[in-house]
């Protein structure tokens, strides 16, 4: 696993001189440029499940492109993030990040043409506890009482965004509070299933890719995930409808990670909930990388400084 973070740590260094610039394609290509050379470099054998997109629309990192020999014995299968936050990016604000995951193959679940996910992260002590059928002030109420935690104490973090508007008000009446964020809910769902952070649980809908890569990080590391397919765009519901998947249906975190043998490694590129972006100094580069290996539940933050 502590290859990987070379991986993010030079995604993340490529990216760093698109901060800020307004430019989100930029950096976002600087950063899958980076990538597919050092999975190449690694010689990982792997097939790329959660990727930029479908082949006719991502030339590199593309879903189902492989690595290596895809039957070769301990082939993965692989979700990556460039840019998770690629408008924080270009706008120079919080939370952007380089992210890739491992899983042995057949492992991690393949949301095909579903591009959005509502979503559900909370502490290890909520696992199978909350029923995603209770009324939010019902499963805000249970989370409180099973991390001994008083209820107006409670922050939920939820993407601002004018779909959340109800859930906001649900969350406040039901006595919590919110903590609203324009992008990067895999910082968040991370926060989320961590203790003693300022952060306790995850709600709303956000990216489906980002929604894997958290189940991915929250098996490995501890804590509760549960997802539901949930189309926002219309040709995305018909794209769904065809592909035959269930958008009443939650899935529970094992189901959309089948298993404990989970490497997860982010890369900050710009400073936010989970670490520090890349700092420049005179002579070096700083990265901070946080790395969960599922196997033994390890959580290292590792600080790396790279020569100019």
């Amino acid at each position: 696993p502590y290859l990987l973070r070379k991986v993010t740590e030079k995604a993340a260094l490529a990216s760093y001189d698109w901060i800020g610039r307004g430019n989100k394609e930029g950096g976002d290509k600087a950063a899958v440029d980076s990538i597919r050379v050092s999975l190449t470099e690694l010689k990982l054998s792997g097939t790329i499940v959660i990727g930029e997109g479908e082949k006719d629309d991502a030339p590199q990192l593309y879903n189902g492109e492989v690595f290596g020999d895809r039957n070769a014995a301990g082939h993965l299968d692989i979700a990556v993030d460039p840019v998770e936050g690629t408008t924080f990016l270009a706008g120079g604000q919080t939370n952007a990040m380089a992210v890739i995951v491992t899983a042995p193959k057949g492992t991690m679940f393949d949301p095909r043409p579903a591009f959005y996910m509502e979503k559900f992260a909370a502490p290890a002590e909520t696992r199978g506890k909350i029923d995603m059928g209770w009324p939010t002030e019902k499963k805000l109420q249970t989370v409180a009482r099973l991390i001994e935690k008083d209820l107006k104490d409670l922050t939920v973090f939820v993407l601002d965004k004018p779909r959340h508007r109800g859930l906001v008000e649900e969350i406040n009446e039901a006595g919590a509070r919110v903590t609203l964020y324009p992008a990067g809910d895999v910082a968040g769902a991370l926060m989320a299933a961590t203790p003693d952070t300022d952060v306790d649980v995850l709600m709303g809908t956000g990216g489906t890719p980002e929604g894997i890569i958290s189940a991915c990080a929250i098996r490995a590391m501890g804590g509760e995930f549960l997802g539901r397919i949930n189309p926002q765009l219309a040709t995305e519901i018909v794209s769904v409808r065809e592909a035959g998947l269930d958008t009443e249906r939650w899935y529970d975190r094992d189901e959309l990670i089948g298993s404990n043998d989970v490497h997860f490694c982010a890369t900050g590129i710009t400073s936010g909930l989970l670490f520090s972006g890349v700092k420049l100094t005179k002579h070096h580069f700083r990265t901070e990388t946080l790395i969960v290996t599922g196997v033994s539940k390890e959580k290292v933050s590792l600080t790396n400084w790279h020569n100019r």
